[in-house]
């Protein structure tokens, strides 16, 4: 590696803090924040130069896995389609973007023109942004995968997900400051947890670890640590999810939307209680 090459971020930076206390002392120590920085998506396929389809803000780490499960959430393409992954490398990247440019390879034509929703789309946040009976007939327009056929979690282990959860989240426990996703078996089995600045991004990287490892991205939970946007309800019925668990509230568009697609809806999940909306 030359000297000036880029080195490529991590999950988390560390900082100097002044810890302020209610005895009017202060303690001086280093810190650790979640890293923020932006990935660009470009899509690429046979006959089709690689082009800009998505800006998101995210924590580097498994950025990979992040633009193929975005690519399957958003209806672009089918899991098998992803035919590879790779950092960009055009000469005229600055090195702060090498490691921030990803393009995703298909094996054939995107299933939606990719340039009249994303092309011109800015960084990305944690709410899609859409509202409406237009946008959840949308949503399940573009939802490939068929409902789950099989078992779902029993509610005992539907109060244990959470915690299940917040076990794997090791960036969480270092900074406070990153949201969590997680495809668990209906016995609570874990198969991948994931963790971004962005809820969205964390569910991605959950599906896009299956897809990646030629895994099937549909499980019997999907399991998240924050509220259940309509956002995430569609991501998880276009994955072919079998039930969503969050730990905060549901939204009127997301429980709309669960019911239409057959998803089992779970809100304000703990060890004590949850609260079964689908």
């Amino acid at each position: 590696m030359t000297a000036d090459r880029a080195r490529r971020p991590g999950p988390t930076v560390r900082t100097r803090v002044h810890e302020l206390l209610e005895d009017g002392t202060e303690r001086r120590h280093e810190d650790r924040l979640a890293t923020e920085e932006p990935l660009e998506i470009r899509l690429a396929w046979p006959g089709a130069p690689a082009r800009r389809v998505w800006v998101t803000m995210r924590t580097p780490g498994h950025d990979f896995e992040l633009a193929a499960g975005w690519l399957v959430h958003e209806g672009l393409a089918r899991p098998d389609d992803v035919g590879g992954v790779a950092y960009c490398t055009d000469v005229d990247l600055t090195p702060e973007q090498e490691f921030n440019v990803v393009t995703v390879t298909l094996s054939a034509p995107p299933l939606a023109d990719p340039g009249h929703r994303h092309s011109a789309q800015s960084a990305g946040s944690s709410a899609c942004g859409v509202c409406g009976k237009d946008s959840v007939e949308a949503a399940l327009t573009v939802t490939a995968a068929p409902r789950w056929a099989g078992e779902l979690p029993a509610p005992a282990v539907v109060r244990r997900l959470p915690d299940l959860l917040r076990e794997r989240q090791d960036v969480f426990a270092r900074t406070g400051g990153v949201h969590a996703a997680g495809l668990f078996d209906a016995d609570g089995t874990p198969l991948v947890v994931r963790e971004d600045v962005g809820r969205h991004n964390a569910v991605d990287k959950a599906t896009g670890a299956r897809v990646l490892a030629g895994q099937s991205p549909a499980a019997a939970c999907l399991v998240v640590s924050g509220r259940a946007g309509f956002e995430l309800v569609q991501k998880a019925a276009s994955a072919g999810v079998g039930s969503l668990v969050a730990v905060g509230a549901p939204t009127s568009l997301s429980v709309r939307l669960a019911r239409e697609s057959g998803l089992a809806l779970y809100g304000f999940t703990s060890g004590r209680r949850c609260v079964r909306y689908t």
